[in-house]
């Protein structure tokens, strides 16, 4: 374990326990709204990764919404290790839906990161940073009430020693583990800005519980190279893995498993057959495939507006667009994409793209919650869960 500072914690002895018996994961799948499900989770365990949260579960409407919980929280037995991500703004609400779940996971975490603007109109997520006493009073009635550790996921402050402080306040109020982005809350794409791993090494070096660490990655090696310099317990990764599922697997780090022109297919059509047991809504299902195969959809276009214009499909016909994409791109006989529009126009659309889904999300959640201030019964779409997942899931969603 690394040298830790003179101040300790009461529960420091009992986070490290509990994170050794989860088999102290290094490699864990990030929390994302509509993208980190279950079919999704087991594809990135299957290739290295060894822990995972859940996708971010608002707890209002998680409390007090059935078909919500039953779409969004879903798992197994072998689904583990598992932390069940909430965002939240009410103590008692927070414990209340953390119950639910607790059964069921290793941990329950709460979002403190999340940069969005719908984070922004329900103040959850990184915008309680802010209310600093707020979120304080959360971690410490989950801690002092909930039946499994609490977890935080944090964005970092400018100042070194504002996030320093920050993070020791969270473990004081009873966080097991806590995870740290490197990037502010204003720093909303990777692309744009790099992650300060500065902050996260001297969270690191200032607490005594668990961390993981979070920005830059895009390969095993930058995970690798992230606890090397940090000396932080474990890395998630988000981005990256929608795009490399396999991108925690050891094979990543060989010539010959480097990430190949088909292995987008390959891994899409492994996914298809875990959504045969865990099936997902398909625009959860859509979101992963623009991921994988998106590159070659710049260039076939014709099979991008097959997707983008579908609703509700089957696992069946997903696949047969697979295949027809793995035919055409064995048939051309290049190992890249062709665009068939110019680089401006492809960030245009993906730009646009991105909006829309977060549009969608924010009116979903607002609906949602609408109905519930009205008294009205909210009816999520989706396709039912396998008989394994429902079987832990029926107590949840009662």
């Amino acid at each position: 374990m690394p040298k830790q500072p003179p101040e300790a914690v009461p529960h420091e002895e009992q986070a490290w326990e509990w994170f050794r018996a989860m088999g102290s994961p290094k490699y864990w799948v990030a929390p994302m709204v509509d993208q980190s499900e279950l079919a999704f989770r087991q594809l990135s365990r299957r290739h290295g990764a060894t822990g995972a949260y859940t996708p971010m579960l608002h707890a209002r409407l998680f409390l007090q919404t059935p078909s919500y919980r039953a779409e969004h929280f879903t798992t197994t037995q072998q689904d583990r290790p598992l932390l069940a991500q909430f965002c939240a703004n009410d103590p008692d609400i927070l414990l209340a839906a953390a119950r639910l779940v607790a059964p069921f996971v290793d941990g329950v975490d709460l979002n403190l990161g999340c940069p969005q603007r719908i984070a922004r109109r329900g103040n959850y997520g990184s915008f309680l940073m802010d209310d600093l006493p707020l979120v304080e009073r959360m971690v410490s009635h989950l801690a002092a009430h909930l039946a499994v550790p609490v977890t935080v996921k944090i964005r970092r402050f400018e100042c070194v020693q504002r996030t320093v402080e920050y993070a020791q306040m969270l473990e004081r109020a009873g966080a097991s583990l806590l995870a740290i982005h490197g990037r502010t809350r204003e720093q909303k794409r990777a692309s744009e800005v790099r992650a300060e791993w500065e902050h996260i090494r001297a969270v690191k070096q200032a607490l005594r519980i668990p961390v993981l660490g979070n920005g830059n990655i895009t390969t095993l090696a930058d995970c690798d190279a992230l606890m090397a310099a940090t000396g932080v317990d474990g890395v998630m990764s988000a981005e990256a893995l929608l795009r490399d599922p396999a991108l925690f697997s050891q094979r990543r780090l060989q010539p010959w498993g480097a990430l190949g022109h088909l292995d987008g297919c390959h891994l899409l059509l492994e996914y298809c057959d875990l959504l045969e047991q865990h099936p997902a809504p398909w625009r959860m299902v859509k979101g992963h495939a623009f991921q994988l195969i998106g590159p070659w959809l710049t260039e076939f276009t014709d099979l991008r507006d097959q997707l983008n214009h579908s609703h509700d499909w089957d696992t069946e016909q997903l696949r047969a667009v697979v295949f027809e994409l793995l035919g055409r791109i064995e048939a051309c006989g290049r190992t890249q994409p062709q665009p068939a529009l110019s680089a401006r126009a492809l960030a245009r659309m993906q730009a646009e793209a991105g909006l829309q889904a977060a549009i969608e999300e924010q009116k979903r959640e607002e609906m949602a919650l609408q109905q519930i201030d009205s008294g009205g019964k909210h009816v999520a779409p989706g396709g039912a869960a396998s008989h394994e997942t429902r079987e832990a899931v029926q107590a949840v969603a009662g």
